[in-house]
């Protein structure tokens, strides 16, 4: 029984730093694209974008003092939201919006 929890942990450990690398991967491309591709495909402000991957980043870090925990999902699903919807239309090469 020790070692399914060991391995759930681990499992757990691991699914956190990936929702911490798709916060952080989402942060740093939310920074680096400019503001006025946002309001030019109709998305919300960038700093809106900012602030919510902010958050996201937080959220997923603290999520690994705790692996498993909702602010961990909430984080993940807030980062993965920006890079499947946010980041192909304001990236400039032809997302799903923009044929």
């Amino acid at each position: 029984m020790a070692l399914a929890l060991l391995f759930e942990y681990y499992l757990l450990l691991a699914l956190a730093i990936v929702a911490l690398g798709l916060a952080l991967w989402s942060l740093v491309d939310c920074l680096m694209r400019p503001a006025a591709r946002f309001a030019q495909e109709g998305k919300r402000t960038k700093g809106f974008w900012t602030g919510l991957t902010v958050a996201a980043t937080f959220a997923t870090l603290l999520g690994l003092f705790s692996p498993g925990g909702i602010f961990q999902l909430v984080g993940a699903c807030i980062a993965c939201v920006y890079l499947a919807d946010v980041r192909p239309a304001v990236s400039g090469r032809g997302g799903y919006y923009n044929y």
